[in-house]
This record gives structure tokens, sequence and C-alpha cells, in this order.
């Protein structure tokens, strides 16, 4: 044994580069044996999505044009699956899984992986938000059952997805909007900073449906709901553009910290400025240079 295949790392909390990286030294499993770790070529109908993964939004025209790439140049990178029942569970995947079918494929490359029903939530969390495609309801949706059902700390979830603790708490804050308006989050009306604007403000469902006809900014949506809100005064305001710049600066770093999830700060001045992005770990400023570079995740 090398001393590299001694020294492999885990794969949760490390996102699917990571579990692939290892899977790609494996041999490969003749199809038909019984399921152990390895990448082998399964019948599409063998698998079937897990009930509980953290994507529900499929968009169709991006599922067709991800269907006609896998006809023209084949899956490159296989499904992660675990044993289910008579056949496969999809731990993440799903949408290259749909599309296949959608290219009429009989078989697709797979990695088979024994994961317990906590890891199968983390692994799919993670693949999905390290390919930024999960809205943000989604994903507030996903911390909340690991939290809920296993138990896992906003500490612990942030470790899992490299990104901040006060990141994963405002995400978590907007399940405490109304239904509707998080239908909208869901189906990409509204952005995360537009959603986080709305916390706390009177008739929030109104205010949502102003902000989606009238196609506001972030800014914007801030400042209707602050003038929504029922212990708002106009004491001691100002048109000073002073006072207007220093609120644009924080809708931008909040709007930054949505999108990195870190905490972002912004100092400006008339002859420029500095953007500072705080990280705690290495994984995490790997994560922020690989945005910066365009690169994969």
């Amino acid at each position: 044994m090398t001393e590299a295949k001694r020294a492999r790392p885990g794969g949760l909390g490390r996102g699917l580069n990571a579990l692939l990286g290892e899977i790609a030294r494996e041999a490969p499993v003749t199809p038909g044996e019984e399921p152990t770790p390895g990448v082998r070529m399964l019948p599409v109908e063998s698998m079937s999505p897990h009930p509980d993964q953290p994507r529900r939004h499929f968009d169709d025209a991006q599922l067709d044009e991800l269907a006609a790439s896998i006809a023209a140049r084949g899956l490159i990178q296989p499904i992660v699956v675990r044993p289910h029942g008579h056949g496969y569970q999809i731990v993440a995947g799903e949408r290259r899984w749909r599309a296949a079918q959608r290219a009429r494929l009989h078989e697709v490359p797979v990695v088979v992986r024994a994961f317990d029903d906590s890891e199968t939530l983390e692994i799919a969390l993670v693949e999905n938000i390290q390919r930024q495609d999960l809205n943000a309801i989604e994903e507030a949706q996903a911390y909340q059952r690991l939290a809920g059902e296993y138990g896992h700390t906003q500490d612990a979830l942030a470790r899992i997805v490299h990104k901040s603790r006060s990141h994963i708490a405002n995400l978590l804050r907007l399940l405490e909007l109304p239904e509707p308006v998080q239908r909208h989050v869901v189906e990409g009306r509204l952005q995360m900073g537009h959603a986080r604007a709305l916390l706390g403000a009177r008739d929030i469902e109104t205010l949502a449906d102003r902000v989606i006809a009238r196609n506001l900014s972030v800014r914007d949506t801030e400042k209707l709901a602050r003038d929504a809100k029922p212990t708002r005064t106009r004491d001691g305001e100002s048109g000073g553009g002073g006072r207007d710049a220093d609120a644009d600066i924080a809708a931008l770093e909040r709007q930054l910290a949505d999108l990195l999830g870190l905490s972002v700060r912004i100092s400006h001045s008339a002859k420029g400025g500095t953007l500072t992005i705080a990280y705690s770990s290495l994984d995490q400023l790997d994560m922020v240079c690989q945005r910066l570079t365009g690169g994969e995740i």
C-alpha cells in the first residue's frame, strides 16, 4: 500500500471532488458483483432519488441542456449511490441521473458507498452547495434537518460546508418567512438578499409581490422593508449623501457575504478602499480562491 493510499482523506465535509478523487484510485467492479465500493456501470432504472435530498427544484431548460451534453459526450462524472432495498438510492447526482434519462442512456457510471442517513444528507448538501445548485430555502431546510434530526450544531454545519456560522444562522432565519414568500425564493423570483431584507417587516407577502413586480434591487428592498416596519420613525433623518453611501456599502457587504457564506467588510473612501473576506480554515480560503479564479470547487 502506498503512502498516498494510507493517508487519503475522508469524504464528509470535503465535497464530492475529494470523494471521487479517492475512488478514482480504486479498481472498477464488474457489474453483477455484490455491492462494494467502486466505480461501475448500472442501469438507470435500478436507481431511485433520495426522498429527502436537499434539492427540490429542477429547471427543465437546464436539464435539456445537460441532456444534450450527455448525449454528445456521455456522463463524465459518476453518480454517487448507496445500496437501498433491491436497488440503489442516489446520494449525489440526481440532476445528472434525470438528464441521462432524457438523453436515453440505459446505463450510467456510478460510485457505490454504504452511507447512513446522516452521511447521505451531508454529502448531498455539500455537493449541491459547492455546485451552487441549491436556492437559499433548500439550503436552509437541509441545515434545519441536519440540526433537528441528527443533532448537528450550527458550528458543525459551518465546518461541513466551509461557511461561517453567521451564514448558517441567516439562512435558517429565512424559514420564518411565510410559505408563499419562501416559494418565490425557491422559484427564483427573489434572491436571498431580498428575502433577508423582508424579515421582520409588516405584511411581508404584499411587500414581496411589490419587489417582484417592480424588479427592485436588494438595496431598494431594504428601504421598502424599513419603511414598512411598525416601529419606524423618521425623526432625525436627513437627506445626506454620506448616509446613503454607507447604506449602499452595507448592502453590498451583505450581498457578497450571502454569495460566499463568509464575513465580508468593505472600507471605502474617495481615493479607493479595501475588500476584506474573513475565513477560519484553509478549506474556506480554497473555496474563495476557486470562486475568484472561476475554477471548479
